[in-house]
């Protein structure tokens, strides 16, 4: 069986499903792996989430809902819709489960691990993670997981519902989760090649921080952080100048031994607020005394330069290697409301991919790798590519 991608806009879950080939009676596809993705809008959940399994003949199907879901070069923001990907993986080895935050300590017990995942840890090369913002923290989840499989790929993201209530739901096959997270563990002939674009570009010049309480800067190059903050806005071009003011950010150099920073090569998270008596700034993280700082702007333009430089450089070094797929978990600040037009990402992707068999969802957080070590993230494009570990030189 081929991989198979669809995505169908409808307001009734059946003409949904028929519009991504999931028809009553139909052949069934029967993938390895089912990815599937609705928008919160469909009041029988339970119902499409079974049908969808039941359909597909999915050995597992994973998936969440999403204020907006993705399908090959197409994004449908806040209109019913579902997205589904299966996925042909053969010689792969899957396992999947539902965890609540409880359940981490077991996770942290190698034999319980691979009670859970069916696989022996080492045998992992990713895992695919989908968690409800609202009744769960991902980062204790990608410790445990780092640390039971170091090496492996970490990609995935948080499901988003309604905008008017803190609610989002998660499918594990035929069943629908109101909190939680979705682990899948991939081994075998698979794994996954991941592409993390921040969105942000950095400005003015990068500077070694001198003194810092947990996430507040108080001097960066022995000066005050604020101050060195207003001379970099201040030197800037007026056009930069207005970007700046408007999306600015911090990032955290995550090489130190580089001679030369460029996009791509930070940490990015918030300036969250200053303090003009102590000249200090505060930052959503938490640096140490050492650490390499440079301001950074967040904007639509940045966030396109940054996603296809990061493709390019992803074509060019899988060359010949078969791709059976993708996953894409994109931020809900990104889209329509960013770029101003939309099917911004996903468009990207097959443009600079080809017409590759994608699913995804816009997230509440996306989770992914920067420069090997996983983070949860905020404005983010996530893509996970499904390549064989031959391809990957594993």
């Amino acid at each position: 069986m081929l991989t198979t991608a669809a995505i169908g806009e409808a307001a009734a879950w059946t003409e949904a499903l028929a519009a991504v080939g999931l028809v009553e009676d139909g052949p069934a596809p029967a993938p390895d792996l089912a990815l599937f993705f609705a928008s919160p809008n469909y009041a029988e959940m339970d119902a499409l989430v079974t049908q969808a399994y039941r359909r597909s003949g999915a050995s597992s199907l994973i998936g969440c809902t999403g204020m907006g879901v993705i399908g090959t070069g197409r994004e449908i923001e806040d209109s019913p819709a579902v997205s589904f990907l299966g996925l042909n993986l053969p010689g792969a080895e899957l396992a999947a489960i539902h965890v609540e935050m409880d359940d981490l300590a077991e996770l942290r017990d190698p034999d319980k691990l691979r009670t859970w995942t069916s696989l022996v840890d080492s045998r992992v090369n990713a895992w695919i993670v989908l968690a409800d913002p609202f009744s769960f923290d991902p980062e204790p989840l990608i410790q445990d997981l780092t640390a039971a499989s170091p090496g492996s790929t970490i990609v995935g993201g948080l499901a988003s519902g309604s905008s008017t209530e803190r609610r989002s739901r998660l499918f594990l096959n035929d069943e629908v989760f109101e909190s939680g997270a979705i682990v899948l563990a991939l081994g075998g002939a698979y794994t996954v090649r991941s592409v993390v674009a921040q969105g942000a570009t950095p400005i003015g010049e990068p500077w070694t921080i001198t003194g810092v309480d947990r996430n507040i800067l108080h001097t960066i190059g022995n000066r005050p952080a604020l101050e060195v903050l207003r001379e970099t806005l201040e030197a800037l071009p007026d056009d930069l100048q207005r970007r700046a003011a408007r999306n600015l950010l911090v990032g955290l150099a995550m090489n130190e031994y580089k001679d030369h920073f460029d996009q791509g090569d930070f940490l990015i998270r918030n300036l969250m607020g200053a303090d003009p008596k102590s000249g200090a700034i505060a930052v959503g993280a938490l640096p140490e005394v050492g650490h390499t700082i440079q301001f950074q702007v967040r904007d639509a333009t940045a966030a396109d330069q940054d996603l296809r430089r990061q493709l390019a450089a992803t074509r060019e070094q899988l060359g010949d290697a078969e791709v059976a797929g993708a996953l894409l978990c994109t931020c809900n600040g990104r889209g329509i409301g960013l770029f101003g037009a939309p099917d911004h990402d996903a468009a990207a992707v097959a443009e600079e991919l080809g017409p590759l068999p994608l699913a995804g969802f816009f997230c509440n957080g996306e989770v992914g790798p920067v420069q090997g070590k996983t983070y949860v993230h905020g404005f983010t494009a996530s893509l996970a590519l499904f390549i064989p570990t031959s391809s990957a030189g594993i």
